[in-house]
């Protein structure tokens, strides 16, 4: 089954949308824990009016995830490659609008998305946890927002690649014009290559509400800074990620 919508010539675009991400401390997510595991099919019936063209996708997916890996099934497998997936147009694409609502100061607008986050994060739940340095790339100059020692928090899904030489494709970081790098020290990434919708990109997937410390800033010129940071624990619990 094919879609004139599916965007697979532009797919990046969700490793480098950092700049989105609010500076002030929010409220933390919770509520979707209490949830039931459902379907996808299901998990995306509220989320029908918000999303064009969304059960057409969830179809594709599903269809892709016959045979899921992971000891995944294949809703749950389906739900982490729903999430990677980009359409025309690009705000109107699953991820972009969710990402959007996790970095909402209103948080009753998540209730609609409540299934299926219970679903994807109970099926990355499952996956194994990466401890390793991963990357990040953005065309725009940060660097005022990271000042050494100091904590942020990242409340979206974000995307990484394991492969620093990723970044140098124009479409992900480029080598002109102000650019950051950001190097990540997490021990909660999850390896996502088997149930994304680009299987060619060795992208590691960060669940919301990840906070990091800024260890160290390099400027390398030529418009290019290095930011390292470190995966921190905070004082109270951002997200609830399963029922008590």
């Amino acid at each position: 089954m094919a879609c004139d919508h599916v965007d697979e010539s532009n797919h990046s675009r969700r490793f480098t949308d950092i700049a989105a991400e609010p500076r002030r401390m929010l409220l933390p997510i919770q509520g979707f824990d209490k949830m039931p595991i459902v379907s996808l099919e299901k998990a995306i019936g509220p989320l029908i009016s918000l999303i064009p063209d969304v059960e057409q996708m969830v179809s594709i997916a599903k269809q892709n995830c016959n045979n899921s890996k992971d000891g995944l099934t294949s809703d749950e497998s389906a739900s982490i490659m729903i999430y990677t997936m980009e359409w025309e147009p690009y705000e109107k694409s699953f991820y972009v609008i969710l990402n959007t609502t996790l970095r909402a100061s209103i948080r009753k607008e998540l209730k609609p998305w409540f299934l299926y986050l219970r679903l994807i994060i109970n099926a990355l739940q499952k996956l194994p946890s990466t401890s390793r340095t991963i990357y990040r790339g953005i065309k725009a100059n940060l660097t005022p927002q990271y000042s050494r020692g100091s904590t942020v928090v990242w409340w979206s899904f974000s995307s990484r690649t394991l492969s620093i030489e990723t970044l140098n494709n124009e479409r992900f970081l480029g080598k002109k014009g102000s650019r950051i790098l950001f190097s990540i020290e997490c021990d909660s990434g999850k390896n996502i290559r088997p149930h994304s919708f680009y299987a060619e990109e060795d992208e590691v997937l960060l669940l919301p509400a990840r906070q990091f410390e800024v260890i160290g800033c390099l400027d390398q010129g030529n418009g290019l800074q290095i930011i390292q940071l470190r995966e921190t624990q905070p004082k109270f619990l951002l997200i609830k990620l399963n029922s008590s």
